[in-house]
């Protein structure tokens, strides 16, 4: 079997969102373990991680690559990140669904096309409802 080398990462900053949802760690886990499946990854490992006075940060290693949320609660900040490489998992569907647990007032994203020659940027749909097609 050949393997795509093609991939599409996705990074979203997230402002706005209340400190209770960027701080709890077991939800903040739950909600990217259903994130990954949304969007029809293979979920290899988690691992979370709650910060002292506060923040998380957790990892979900896919088999088509990476799920990852770094927060700042006392900012409202929350930094998303999701490499998937192939075609059939698509990471804005993850970034979605986080956006939709989340419910920040402003985000700022990129998603790059990578793997397929030079990485090109490619700005995704205002709305971000909608996946973009690569």
């Amino acid at each position: 079997m050949e393997y795509s080398t093609f991939g599409r990462h996705v990074a979203m900053d997230a402002w706005g969102v209340k400190f209770e949802h960027l701080n709890d760690v077991d939800s903040l886990k739950e909600h990217m373990i259903q994130a990954a499946k949304a969007c029809g990854a293979t979920i290899l490992s988690t691992q979370a991680q709650k910060f002292d006075p506060q923040g998380v940060t957790v990892l979900v290693m896919l088999s088509e690559s990476h799920l990852s949320i770094h927060t700042y609660p006392e900012k409202g900040f929350a930094a998303l990140d999701c490499y998937t490489c192939g075609y059939t998992v698509d990471p804005m569907v993850a970034i979605q669904y986080m956006l939709d647990v989340l419910k920040p007032t402003r985000t700022d994203s990129k998603v790059l096309k990578r793997g397929d020659g030079p990485i090109e940027v490619i700005q995704p749909n205002t709305q971000f409802k909608n996946p973009v097609t690569i």
